[in-house]
């Protein structure tokens, strides 16, 4: 191994992890006040409408053992009130800390669109999933990663990981917020938030995430499909000087789908047949997993008013595999098409994957002068990708390494509404990533240019049911996008349009050679380029009714090898009535959701490497995916119900996300959240 002694510190930490979580909560238990008082460095002063005789009045009232009468009632002091709430427990993110952005933010607390939990749904659509919640998504329209260096090629589960980053709390009281969803047919998510401040310049929280959800496909009650646990803990501190600031997480996803290959079907299959209740599984056995660990530091240093210090720290690891029993399915061989002879690999009992880790140490500079704000760093990285069944020395490519950067942002912030940001980053061996962006009350602006290294899994990979070594060039991809917003009275629209240039795209594809893999990786012999205007708009009419639509229509200018699948139409809409009614107890929110894409040849998917491909077998016709929903808030909670899918209870036949694999049906979902802060 490239570096065993950091191996050797993350196998030792993974596994007594539980015991430092432990001891972290006995901590905190002990050092915590029961309600931290703000200090004369808090940014945001609590402000208690009272005097200071009446407070100290309401708090001896509220300790002493209240009268009772003969029946058990209780007499309470109509003074004493509870001044904690979503303003006493404010968030900021590290990106916001880094920026020098110190605008801590309440809590969350409002009403519209709360009845989107899916991730989907919670991506207004922009990705197609396996019909059932936690199962793998892939974006519709094209997405320029982030990274330009080395990296393992999964990504069908990382918004799971992703979407969940640590928030950093400033709590004047104890938080705790429980979001939960029972959806139906087994389908359920939970969300538990805890934060609470040790010492004034000190806060410690976690949060912990499952998704548990029931096979849709010949369900049986409590048979899982998907089965996904995160959690984190995370922690900031401020020295009482403020020149001091560091923050750290420490974040897991274990990530399991049970894989059912879509509906069985056959020559004769038609249409209808995929939303049958008789209808049966490919696969029994099969099933995906993604482990993410990742331990994360970033702390500064105020030298002087424009100048600081800071380092960051990433440890991380992620291990993909597919796992399956050749004996437990019965459509083994009609399936996967094509099973590896070679004697080394098990096809019996399945265990194929990439596991990939990376040590990131970066420092640089940073600071604030006048109306600007700088950073330049330095960065390395170092990297190891492990599959069992590769053998390394066969490749013309190391699976290790070490990776330097240098990079730097500059932003020109005018006032709090408008600013223009410039970001670079350079890998030393030629690859670079620049990104600009702009933001005024009038126009939305974002650039971004990317020489990108090919990702592992397409270049070298051997499993039960894929093999294959590649030498693929740099990806070349440019993306421009500008968006303008007008308000005119009760009318806001933001018509815009967004152009991506593909070059050395590399990408999956099905193989129709007998006695092949189905799936192979290729890389683009020539260039794609998509242009996609769009409009996004919102109308307020009859003071409490509001129509917002988002229409975008796609012109594939270049699509050399027929590489890219996009629908050419996509829009989502939504009717809605907002209000509060009974004398201001309740805020509700009561409409109608609409999705519809046009028909178009959808990527299906490969479970055996998690990825999805490029098909021409199958079209996905269109299909208008309506919901009916209500949102209620009455106090400190908020609640929904929605009934999703309503066409497919009349019509009997619903949508298919991607090929073969039918979309959730009809369904009641309820949810609520809850906070508490004491």
């Amino acid at each position: 191994m490239l570096f065993p002694n950091s191996d050797l510190f993350l196998r030792v930490f993974l596994k007594s992890h539980f015991l430092l979580t432990l001891l972290l909560v006995v901590s905190v238990t002990s050092l915590a006040q029961e309600k931290p008082l703000p200090s004369k460095r808090d940014r945001t002063p609590l402000v208690i409408p009272q005097d200071t005789a009446r407070q100290r009045t309401s708090e001896k009232t509220a300790t002493q053992t209240p009268a009772r009468t003969g029946r058990g009632s209780q007499i309470v002091d109509d003074s004493t009130k509870n001044v904690y709430g979503p303003t006493t427990s404010k968030w900021i993110t590290e990106n916001e800390i880094f920026l020098n952005k110190e605008n801590y933010k309440p809590i969350d607390t409002s009403l519209s669109n709360f009845h989107l939990w899916t991730y989907v749904q919670r991506q207004n659509n922009f990705y197609q999933d396996l019909g059932n919640v936690g199962t793998a998504l892939n974006p519709i329209f094209p997405v320029i990663s982030s990274s330009i260096g080395a990296n393992p090629g999964y990504s069908t589960y990382s918004l799971f990981y992703e979407t969940e980053e640590p928030k950093y709390f400033d709590t004047k009281s104890p938080f705790t917020r429980m979001f939960l969803v029972w959806g139906g047919d087994g389908r359920a998510m939970t969300q538990i938030e805890f934060s609470r401040n040790i010492k004034p310049n000190w806060n410690f929280g976690f949060n912990y995430r499952p998704i548990l959800v029931d096979k849709q496909l010949q369900r049986t009650k409590g048979i899982r499909q998907t089965v996904s646990h995160y959690y984190d803990f995370h922690s900031s501190y401020k020295s009482l000087n403020d020149r001091y600031t560091l923050v750290g997480s420490y974040r897991r996803i274990r990530h399991r789908v049970f894989e059912n290959g879509g509906v069985l079907q056959d020559t004769d299959t038609v249409f209808s047949e995929y939303f049958s209740p008789n209808a049966q599984p490919f696969l029994l056995a099969a099933q995906t997993e993604e482990l993410r660990n990742s331990l994360h530091i970033f702390h500064q240093y105020q030298l002087a008013s424009p100048f600081q210090l800071y380092h960051k720290l990433d440890i991380n690891r992620q291990r993909n595999y597919f796992v399956d029993t050749q004996s437990r399915e019965a459509n083994y061989d009609a399936y996967f098409g094509f099973t590896n002879t070679d004697a080394d690999i098990d096809t019996i009992n399945v265990k194929d994957g990439i596991e990939f880790k990376s040590i990131v140490n970066e420092i640089g500079i940073k600071g604030n002068a006048a109306f600007l704000f700088y950073s330049f760093y330095y960065k390395m990285r170092q990297y190891s990708t492990f599959n069992r069944y590769v053998d390394e020395t066969t490749l013309s490519f190391k699976n290790d390494g070490i990776e330097n950067y240098v990079g730097g942002q500059i932003a020109f912030r005018y006032d709090s509404v408008s600013e223009l940001t410039a970001q670079a980053e350079y890998l030393l061996d030629g690859n670079y990533r620049l990104q600009a962006y702009l933001r005024t009350p009038w126009l939305d602006a974002t650039g971004i240019s990317s020489l990108a290294k090919p990702s592992f899994l397409p270049l070298a990979y051997r499993g039960s049911h894929n093999a294959w070594v590649n030498n693929f060039s740099d990806l070349f991809y440019n993306q421009l996008s500008a968006f303008a917003k007008v308000k005119w009275g009760r009318l806001f629209i933001s018509p815009g349009a967004t152009y991506t240039a593909l070059t050395n795209y590399v990408y999956y594809k099905s193989n129709n050679v007998p006695g092949e893999q189905t799936v192979i990786p290729v890389q683009s012999s020539g260039n794609q380029q998509v242009f996609t205007p769009e409009v996004r708009m919102s109308l307020r009419f009859f003071r409490h009714f509001y129509l917002r639509p988002q229409v975008l229509y796609t012109q594939l200018l270049n699509n050399d090898d027929q590489a890219l699948r996009i629908p050419e139409w996509f829009i989502n809409t939504q009717l809605a009535y907002e209000n509060m009614l009974f004398k201001g107890s309740i805020q509700v929110q009561i409409g109608l959701d609409t999705h519809w894409r046009s028909d178009y040849t959808a990527l299906g998917y490969d479970p055996a490497i998690q990825q999805f491909y490029v098909q021409d077998n199958f079209v996905n016709p269109a299909y208008p995916l309506v919901d009916v929903f209500l949102n209620g808030k009455i106090k400190r909670g908020r609640f929904f119900v929605k009934y999703h899918n309503i066409l497919q209870a009349i019509r009997q036949t619903g949508y298919l996300p991607t090929p073969g694999y039918p979309g959730q049906r009809n369904i009641l979902d309820f949810g609520f959240d809850l906070f508490l802060f004491d």
